[in-house]
C-alpha cells in the first residue's frame, strides 16, 4: 500500500524484485540505478550477508512528476534469493506496490525459480495479498545463455496469471527497462483507481 505524506506532497510506492539467488534482481537494479539522471534518484543502499545482497534506492521520475497534484517516488529493492534468508525476503514484501518476479532462464535453475515463486505466494499470502490483485511481472533472465528453457515453458509454469511478461539479458540492460515501465505503469493504474 502506497505512503502517502500529505506535508510533502509526495506518494511513495515500493517496487520488489523477487526471485531465486543470482537470477539477476541485483543487475536489473544497478542497472537502472546507473541509468536514472543523479537529480532525480536517492542514494542507493547495500545490505550484504555472507553470500548475497540486498538492494534498494528511490528515485523521482522527471515524467511522473503529479497524481493528482502529488509527486511519485518509487523505492526499488531487492530480494536475497537464497532460501537462508527466507525471514528477509518476507520482510522485504511487507507494504509492496508491485512486484517483479526475475526468473533465471537456464534449465538448471528450473526448480529454484518454482520453490522461489511458491515461497513469494506463500509470504503475500500471510500479508492477505492476492496475487491475482497486485501489481506483477514477469522477467526471463539470462536469454542470451546456452541452455535455457523455452520462453512457452517458463511462461507456462510461472506466470500461471498470465501477466505481463519480458525476456531480458539484464546484464546487458536489455529487457530491464521495459520490464520497469510494465510495473510502473501497472502501480500507477492502482493508485490512479
Amino acid at each position: 500500500m502506497p505512503f502517502i505524506n500529505f506535508a510533502t506532497k509526495e506518494i511513495n510506492c515500493k517496487i520488489v524484485y523477487y526471485g531465486p539467488g543470482l537470477s539477476g534482481k541485483t543487475t536489473n537494479i544497478k542497472w537502472l540505478y546507473e541509468h536514472i539522471k543523479p537529480e532525480n534518484r536517492g542514494e542507493m543502499i547495500t545490505l550484504a550477508t555472507e553470500t548475497e545482497r540486498t538492494l534498494f534506492f528511490d528515485f523521482v521520475p522527471i515524467e511522473l512528476t503529479n497524481v493528482k497534484g502529488f509527486k511519485v517516488r518509487f523505492h526499488l529493492y531487492t530480494t536475497p534469493g537464497q532460501i537462508i534468508y527466507q525471514a528477509s525476503r518476507k520482510l522485504i514484501l511487507k507494504g509492496v506496490d508491485g512486484i517483479v518476479f526475475v526468473a533465471d532462464s537456464q534449465k538448471e535453475r528450473h526448480d529454484a525459480n518454482l520453490d522461489t515463486l511458491d515461497d513469494m505466494i506463500e509470504n503475500l499470502t500471510e500479508y492477505e495479498i492476492r496475487i491475482e490483485e497486485i501489481p506483477l511481472v514477469f522477467q526471463y533472465n539470462k536469454r542470451d545463455l546456452p541452455n535455457i528453457l523455452p520462453v512457452e515453458v517458463l511462461r507456462k509454469d510461472l506466470n500461471r496469471w498470465n501477466r505481463p511478461d519480458f525476456e531480458a539479458i539484464a546484464i546487458k540492460g536489455i529487457g530491464v527497462l521495459e520490464t520497469f515501465k510494465e510495473i510502473s505503469r501497472q502501480v500507477l493504474q492502482n493508485l490512479k483507481q
